[in-house]
């Protein structure tokens, strides 16, 4: 992962990037579009408008070129009582296997630990598996599915929980 920065919080045009960056990959891999596009800006918008670095997580991976190579966050200004939500998970289309998704995770579960956070969730899908593989590997556990989604309607959504104290795989 050599050239690779993890950079935190806001910078101007960070939020058109993540758009971006998730349509690269959801549009041509799984169909997603207008919907989908609409609902990221809406709820990227509105959490960095409330965005809270002592309660809130955001990282972008940047590559030597300053490219957006991934990112995470930590939502935890929601006042959900299951915790806080672990969104905008992605890694850059031709990036898989570099690392990039593992510091990523790394750095959202020390922040998590930090806190701390008694609980975490995130919603996914089916069929992202390196993305399963890397939740699972810090302990989120599946915790339902649904048959339907609320990014495309077809993909279905799966709940990923944790509870504090949960120790990475290898540590």
């Amino acid at each position: 992962m050599s050239a690779v920065r993890l950079v935190e919080g806001y910078c101007p045009g960070v939020i058109a990037e993540v758009i971006g960056l998730h349509m690269d990959y959801y549009a041509p891999a799984w169909g997603f579009g207008a919907p989908f596009e609409a609902k990221l800006a809406r709820e990227l918008g509105a959490f960095h408008a409330r965005y809270d670095p002592r309660r809130d997580l955001f990282v972008t991976a940047r590559g030597g070129d300053g490219a957006l190579l991934g990112t995470i966050t930590v939502d935890g200004g929601e006042d959900d009582p299951g915790g806080a939500h672990l969104r905008w998970f992605i890694v850059a289309p031709g990036m898989a296997g570099q690392g990039i998704g593992g510091a990523l995770m790394r750095r959202a579960d020390a922040f998590l630990r930090a806190i701390p956070y008694p609980r975490a969730y995130l919603t996914t899908f089916r069929g992202l598996d390196a993305a399963r593989r890397l939740y699972e590997r810090y302990g989120f556990r599946l915790a339902g599915e649904e048959a339907q989604d609320p990014w495309a309607g077809h993909v279905g959504l799966q709940r990923f929980e944790r509870d504090d104290g949960h120790v990475p795989a290898g540590s």
